[in-house]
């Protein structure tokens, strides 16, 4: 049996910025939001936000020009999840859920409130 890690989200994107390196790759970091819509002790309403770090590298024959990727658009990734821990500037250890994508494909702006107004 061989191990699995993927993960696939769909969510809005926050901080998006394209880095270029001197032997001429580049790579997309972004941020991406996700909601669930769940629900407290009480029965209220209570949503649970995630925010995840993804690292989109430009790859030949790629679909997706890296400068698409930008701050408000909706996006459905998909990839494997890295666990990065790392020290708080008030010395706390913490995780943060990182993901590096293999397919970012940019939501049209129909499908984008579909999902929006979508029930969870």
């Amino acid at each position: 049996m061989e191990f699995l890690n993927r993960i696939q989200l769909r969510g809005v994107v926050g901080k998006a910025e394209v880095t270029t390196f001197p032997n001429d790759s580049r790579v997309c970091n972004f941020s991406v939001v996700t909601e669930y819509a769940g629900v407290d002790k009480e029965g209220n309403s209570a949503p649970e936000i995630t925010w995840f770090n993804v690292s989109f590298w430009s790859r030949e024959g790629s679909p997706l020009n890296l400068y698409d990727v930008q701050k408000g658009l909706w996006v459905e990734v998909t990839g494997r999840l890295r666990l990065r821990k790392y020290v708080s500037q008030s010395g706390e250890e913490r995780v943060s859920p990182d993901i590096i994508a293999r397919t970012v494909k940019v939501l049209p702006r129909e499908e984008e409130r579909m999902h929006a107004q979508r029930d969870y």
